[in-house]
């Protein structure tokens, strides 16, 4: 099942038409309507500011909201669409569309890394390096993973990786990206050892250069 999902706070707007959204828009607010489900569509006003952060921290798109409403039940929304000031580039108006438990979404879902003390190539000095800590799914409303779980114990070697493959996901659940198998994270030598071994190939390949002594007998030797 879902774990945490983010409150988003309304007021119900007791206009409707451009006036009633104008009249929001000087108060602070912006105007949006929730449609969708066995219900009629419910106007709302949401603070500006709310909103404002919300959008700045991303993905407001493909975030599932628990929303509240004063009067009304709490529902599971989604954003269909943010409509925006052609100059200021400002939150004007949204769209919230209400889920039923069947519904198929797109949502960011948190890799959790586990088992990292018994992961063998930390063990022998790798270091772990993450690549993506979330992945986009297509998951059913009602039956959202909480995380996706990473077993880092399966990793022997420095240099191992685990790629999306590897993952066991949730029933219902498939990725949104279907036709490559990305990187998960992996185990990489430290940055120390990396040093080490870039100093002795620059070593290696200084000593395959011939000396300027060398070079000129090889010269003079052709010559005769």
């Amino acid at each position: 099942m879902a774990g945490e999902i983010p409150d988003l706070h309304a007021q119900e707007r007791t206009g409707t038409g451009k006036g009633a959204a104008r009249a929001a828009r000087r108060e602070g607010m912006v105007p949006g309507i929730v449609f969708g489900g066995d219900t009629d569509p419910l106007p709302i006003n949401i603070p500006f500011n709310v909103l404002f952060k919300r959008l700045k921290q991303g993905r407001f798109k493909s975030t599932l909201f628990n929303l509240k409403v004063e009067g009304h039940e709490d529902v599971r929304v989604i954003c269909r669409d943010v409509q925006r000031d052609v100059v200021k580039d400002l939150p004007t108006h949204l769209d919230l569309m209400r889920l039923r438990r069947t519904t198929k979404i797109n949502l960011f879902i948190n890799v959790d890394f586990q088992n990292e003390e018994d992961c063998p190539a930390i063990r022998k000095g790798g270091v772990l390096t993450t690549i993506r800590s979330e992945v986009e799914l297509i998951v059913t409303a009602g039956d959202i993973p909480e995380t996706l779980v990473v077993d880092l114990s399966k990793l022997e070697n420095i240099g191992d990786t685990i790629t999306f493959s590897d993952i066991d996901l949730p029933e219902g659940a498939k990725p949104v990206i279907s036709d490559r198998d990305f990187v998960i994270c992996n185990v990489s030598a430290p940055s120390a050892l990396k040093s080490d071994t870039d100093e002795d190939e620059d070593e290696v390949a200084a000593d395959e250069v011939p000396t300027t002594d060398a070079a000129e007998g090889e010269e003079g030797s052709d010559e005769s």
